[in-house]
């Protein structure tokens, strides 16, 4: 019988930390309210992809940090999708995503608002 195999070690990232100020779980450019995902997607997204090196550029980074953010973001962190979940679930309960919404979303309580950020 062999022994369960240990999760892995839990990355380090150098230019990477979590911001306790943001309902954001994923990790930010350290000191920044930058999410490292903002430097990838423009890696990514868009009809036009940036290089890492024009991120660098554009953002006013070091090319590590963005090459730090694409890896952290490429690793697929389950609190990146679960910030999309909450985001999703925040834009839902405030009226965003009804067809009739003209840019002034439901006030939520603040229990429901603790209950969103929560998933």
């Amino acid at each position: 019988m062999t022994a369960p195999a240990k999760p892995p070690a839990a990355q380090t990232w150098a230019y990477l930390a979590p911001n306790p100020k943001s309902a954001y779980k994923q990790l930010f450019i350290k000191g920044t309210r930058i999410r490292a995902e903002v430097l990838y997607g423009m890696t990514v997204d868009g009809s036009e992809p940036m290089t890492p090196e024009e991120v660098a550029v554009e953002m006013e980074v070091p090319l590590e940090v963005v090459r730090e953010a694409i890896a952290y973001c490429e690793s697929n962190p389950e609190v990146i999708a679960q910030d999309h979940a909450a985001e999703e679930a925040l834009m839902q309960a405030s009226g965003m995503r009804d067809p009739d919404y003209r840019g002034k979303p439901r006030l939520l309580s603040p229990q429901e608002m603790a209950r969103l950020r929560g998933l």
